[in-house]
């Protein structure tokens, strides 16, 4: 059990008020969207997970409740509610009113701390349209409310308990979010992530509105995490897992590799997904070429190809790992985390894990060479790929424009109001393009089914004359030719029937975009239609898009005439413009990467050769019009 340190008002330490922050909001949490309101829920959890970090927190409970709240509640120290010495207010009310204050600016309350992106729950409290909080701690239960970020009672004890801890419950304000719903499964994502990351600590997701509940909890940390990221693939041995102590500073590395062709590294600081990398990932990169170099050159293994050396994306397809920090002072860039800048980082991270995993191969030559091997074939495979991008121009040279002669282009040159239309069958492809408005929306046919670019290598995915199509089209090259500034219409909307076979070309397509150009979904250019599935035929024509709807309309007009779509194909041109492809009357669904590492074992449970879990999956969401990566 450790020993309670010192923690007072005196250890409050403020930096700034809270002005601004509703005014610019987004300068804050990222956005006043989907993304900034979860980002709200984070910041109160990261004060908690703090609390574990420092030794004093075993159980976070987080309940989405039916009035609209959040509520977060964890068993650590207690925020300090005595007087804070230069404010002459309590300690709680400082944190909660003042950015920029709490308990970790001074390294002897916590050594490491996540809450430091850290805005901090004073910004949660600002952004607010009523925030609650009441602290167990000195044997009392105290309580205050706040309004907007403003307290509006003082601060005055409700109970007695012989327990401590936080709790605090927030209705996001609707002034400033345009999005109030709380997601149950991106929350679950985040909180497992957290889990892994901090082993020993028990988190519990509770939502009231739909009766859910997740108990999340794991004892052998990234170990687990990495086993779990890879669970609906073909591993080729245990995971690898490196920790150094460095000072102030741990480093802790989990490698596993696995059988497919995409690479996956996931950076954490403090818990913190930083999810455009940075120097911590700098660092292992460099250390993970240079480690199976001078591997493959020891043993004898490069006499098979032809270069000297293996590249940083050899020696990453097929690579799955976890590199997480533990450190007092990370410098990060932007508000919201997402890249670390510390220089010094990369060099002690390069040298930790070279050292360390040079010293795992030594001890597990056969594992060193399973990987080597699989390395190897990346190589000769990124050799044959050159071959293959100069297939790809030759495969499209067939119309005088160097587009693909599939394609119906439209006429108009302005990016920002023209569109494409990517749709499955040349029988719906024809009707699209008799339908379409030929001054901004282009046309691009598909036959049949495009390649499992899950399953397939990056070589014989781009040697497909379907690929190959798409990637013209859209203009933006792929790999390491990306530019996002070439591409050359706003929206990319995908055009399926609403049946099995039209759903598994969506998922095809989605998966190709994630896998070849994720940067179009993470910029919002990729969508899906959302076609009829009836028609009732009354008065006038009425379309509708799920069985539910169709329940309604059938109830109150028992005498219409009710026509099942089995396809696009079947529409005539008028009903494919009226229902699909009008601006004013379609539905289309953005598509978002809400987390990587979600997505990625959502695609590869999708595509792989896990088939009860893509069963399951698509039972689960057989109602859903799209899928939401």
């Amino acid at each position: 059990m450790k020993e309670k340190s010192s923690y007072t008002a005196s250890d409050i330490k403020v930096l700034e008020g809270l002005e601004g922050v509703r005014k610019r909001p987004a300068m804050y949490i990222g956005s006043t969207g989907k993304e900034g309101l979860h980002h709200l829920v984070y910041e109160v959890v990261d004060n908690s997970v703090d609390e574990a970090l420092a030794g004093f927190c075993k159980k976070i409970v987080v309940s989405i409740n039916k009035d609209g709240s959040i509520t977060v509640e964890d068993d650590g120290r207690g925020i300090p509610v005595d007087i804070h010495p230069t404010l002459k207010i309590p300690a709680v009310e400082v944190a909660l009113t003042r950015l920029h204050a709490g308990g970790k600016f001074d390294k002897k309350v916590y050594m490491i701390s996540g809450g430091l992106h850290g805005v901090g729950v004073s910004v949660v409290n600002a952004l607010s349209e009523k925030l609650v909080v009441e602290v167990k701690r000195d044997g009392s239960i105290y309580m205050q409310e706040y309004a907007q970020g403003k307290p509006i009672s003082k601060l005055k004890v409700i109970g007695k308990t012989e327990n401590t801890g936080t709790k605090i419950t927030f209705w996001p304000d609707p002034e400033i979010f345009s999005v109030l719903n709380f997601d149950y499964n991106i929350l679950e994502t985040r909180f497992r992530e957290i889990a892994f990351l901090t082993p020993g600590l028990k988190i519990i997701l509770i939502d009231n509105i739909k009766n859910k509940k997740t108990e999340i909890f794991s004892s052998l940390g990234l170990i687990e995490f990495v086993k779990w990221l890879n669970e609906s693939k073909e591993v080729l041995h245990k995971p690898i897992y490196l920790k150094k102590e460095q000072g102030n500073l741990i480093i802790e590395v989990a490698i596993q590799y696995n059988n497919t062709y995409q690479e996956n590294i996931f950076g954490f600081v403090n818990t913190i997904n930083t999810v455009e990398g940075g120097t911590h990932i700098s660092g292992f990169k460099t250390a993970l070429t240079r480690v199976i170099n001078d591997y493959a050159k020891k043993s004898n293994l490069l006499k098979n190809i032809k270069e000297e050396s293996l590249t940083g994306d050899d020696v990453r397809e097929g690579l799955t790992a976890i590199v997480s920090l533990k450190m007092p002072d990370p410098q990060f860039e932007g508000q919201t985390k997402t890249k670390l800048g510390n220089s010094d980082i990369k060099g002690i991270v390069d040298s930790v894990v070279s050292q360390s995993l040079s010293e795992f191969f030594e001890e597990n030559p056969l594992i060193a060479k399973k990987i080597t091997l699989k390395v190897l074939d990346s190589a000769r495979a990124r050799i044959a790929a050159k071959k293959a991008k100069e297939l790809v121009r030759r495969k499209n040279a067939f119309s005088l424009s160097g587009l693909p002669g599939k394609l119906a282009d439209c006429s108009s040159r302005k990016k920002e109001e023209t569109e494409l239309y990517i749709v499955e069958g040349e029988s719906a492809g024809g009707s699209a393009k008799m339908a379409r408005d030929k001054e901004r929306q282009a046309v691009l046919p598909l036959k049949g089914k495009i390649i499992n670019v899950e399953k397939a290598s990056p070589t014989k995915s781009l040697s497909s004359e379907e690929v190959a199509n798409i990637i013209t089209a859209i203009g933006t090259g792929v790999g390491e030719n990306f530019d996002i500034s070439k591409v050359r219409y706003s929206k990319i909307i995908i055009m399926t029937d609403a049946d099995v076979d039209g759903s598994h070309i969506k998922t095809l397509l989605l998966t190709f975009f994630y896998r070849f150009m994720p940067q179009l979904i993470e910029n919002g250019y990729i969508y899906v239609s959302v076609p009829p599935l009836y028609r009732i035929r009354k008065n006038k024509d009425i379309y509708v898009y799920s069985d539910e709807e169709l329940k309604k309309y059938v109830n109150n007009e028992s005498s219409a005439e009710v026509t099942r779509f089995k396809g696009l194909g079947e529409m005539s041109s008028e009903q494919l413009w009226e229902t699909t492809m009008n601006p004013k009357t379609r539905k289309i669904k953005k598509i978002y990467i809400e987390d990587a590492v979600e997505a990625d074992k959502t695609f590869s449970m999708l595509m792989g050769d896990d088939v009860l879990s893509r069963k399951n999956f698509i039972q689960e969401n057989a109602q859903e019009a799209t899928l939401d990566v």
